[in-house]
């Protein structure tokens, strides 16, 4: 095919179910599309046979290139295997193989982009998803917005359409641990968002499990916030302030009332608290003694297994 102007990032895990509907869909957009465009779909390692079906569209369509990952590295990582191997020469667009997030939108994300953005990100203005889901959702955004010196737009994911300059300072970043909306705010640029419904999946359940969605929330404050740092600092001027309020009370009841106060229930309460600070602080810095040791060791981010690129199988 011609040198594509505009390539479309899809992340897959265990998405079989969704396989059918979404190349139909993605075709349809390249088919509308007035930029040459191919569709980059990232295997991360999937074990419900979408494999042979990923296979057979790209071996059957030129414009859909497929990358295999040789096992399941994350969503974030997926995403990031896609960005390198994106070939457009104008942007990228960004979405999941779930199609909450719908590739029909892509003519108002060029429209945007035309208007001179690097960067056009989704903003969820309702989402079809739980009520405790959205809620955590919500507040997480809130908070992680007011604890990062970095200008991260509110209820805003993955989804988005960011320029070629952009993707290659993101493919440029190091990062073992991504938070890759953190990481396209860092880069900076002129963004602008695009209000849309995100809508249900078409199919299947979510991929994310509690567990990923913490990871993902720990990327997010450990990687774009002092905060963890500082309030340690706040826990422990806390805890000194209380100690010498302690020793001003019992230095007054000594010296104006003859006797000190005695009792258990102070001495378990200073330790509990004393002790709690303590184990939290050490779990702080544990954590980037983490990131920092997982960095360091400066292993790949993700292994190819197999790529079809222009209906051809190349094993790296």
């Amino acid at each position: 095919m011609n040198e594509p102007e505009l390539s479309v990032v899809v992340p897959l895990f265990n998405e079989a179910e969704n396989l059918e509907e979404l190349c139909r869909r993605l075709k349809q957009v390249m088919d509308n599309c007035p930029l040459p465009t191919e569709a980059v779909l990232v295997n991360d390692g999937s074990t419900d046979g979408s494999g042979p079906y990923l296979t057979s569209i790209a071996l059957e369509d030129e414009r859909f290139q497929l990358i295999e990952l040789s096992r399941n590295f994350g969503h974030q990582i997926a995403i990031s295997a896609g960005l390198e191997h994106a070939r457009g020469r104008r942007a990228v667009f960004i979405i999941d193989g779930d199609l909450q997030d719908p590739p029909e939108l892509l003519p108002q994300f060029l429209e945007l982009m035309n208007e001179g953005y690097d960067v056009v990100y989704g903003i969820r203005k309702s989402r079809k998803e739980g009520f405790f889901k959205k809620i955590a959702y919500k507040q997480f955004y809130r908070m992680l917005s007011r604890i990062t010196p970095v200008d991260l737009p509110l209820d805003s994911g993955d989804f988005s359409l960011i320029s070629r300059r952009v993707a290659d300072v993101i493919n440029s970043m190091p990062e073992e641990s991504r938070y890759l909306r953190g990481m396209r705010a860092w880069a900076g640029f002129r963004q602008t968002g695009l209000p849309y419904t995100r809508e249900k999946r078409h199919a299947g359940s979510s991929k994310y499990s509690i567990s990923a969605l913490t990871k993902l929330a720990y990327n997010g404050i450990f990687n774009f916030s002092e905060f963890p740092v500082k309030l340690i600092t706040y826990s422990g001027f806390f805890a000194f302030s209380i100690s010498v309020i302690y020793s001003i009370h019992v230095l007054y009841m000594r010296f104006f009332y003859g006797n000190v106060p005695q009792g258990f229930t102070a001495l378990l309460f200073s330790i509990v608290m004393f002790g709690g600070i303590q184990l939290m602080s050490v779990g702080i810095l544990g954590e980037y003694i983490t990131r920092i040791y997982f960095q360091t060791r400066n292993r790949p981010l993700y292994i190819v297994r197999n790529k079809i690129l222009d209906r051809k199988s190349r094993t790296p």
